[in-house]
């Protein structure tokens, strides 16, 4: 399996597709059931705030080779406001939209690598990626 996959992210329905197109690659690059759950999950928090805060964007999938492991590298990239501070978005509770405020924290903690990137009136770029065992 090789390739880019993009998915445009513009409403609720397409975060269905996210979840299933990651699945789907995780499973044949042989991701055990409890490394795809976890990386379902951070695709579908970082799928939502691309919706919620940045007005709708992209993901892109890619898929890795690395010193003889596979991995799935998921870059959620939107043109939105951009956020502030960073330290702060990242703190667990911290909400602008009246959620929990977890989605950020949660979604670095169920991936192996996080990369966030943002400026204000610029947009956002959140890069995850995912290794096999």
């Amino acid at each position: 399996m090789t390739g880019r996959k993009t998915i445009e992210l513009r409403q609720e329905a397409d975060l269905v597709l996210l979840r299933k197109t990651c699945r789907e690659m995780l499973i044949q690059l042989g991701f055990r059931l409890v490394a795809q759950t976890k990386l379902v999950t951070a695709a579908s928090e970082l799928g939502r705030n691309v919706l919620m805060h940045g007005g709708g964007g992209q993901v892109h999938l890619d898929v890795l080779e690395r010193s003889g492991r596979r991995g799935l590298k998921m870059e959620f990239v939107d043109q939105g406001p951009g956020i502030a501070d960073i330290k702060q978005a990242m703190t667990d509770g911290y909400t602008t939209a009246g959620g929990l405020g977890f989605g950020l924290g949660a979604a670095r903690r169920l991936a192996n690598e996080f990369i966030i990137q943002s400026m204000p009136g610029q947009g956002t770029r959140v890069t995850i990626i995912g290794w096999t065992v």
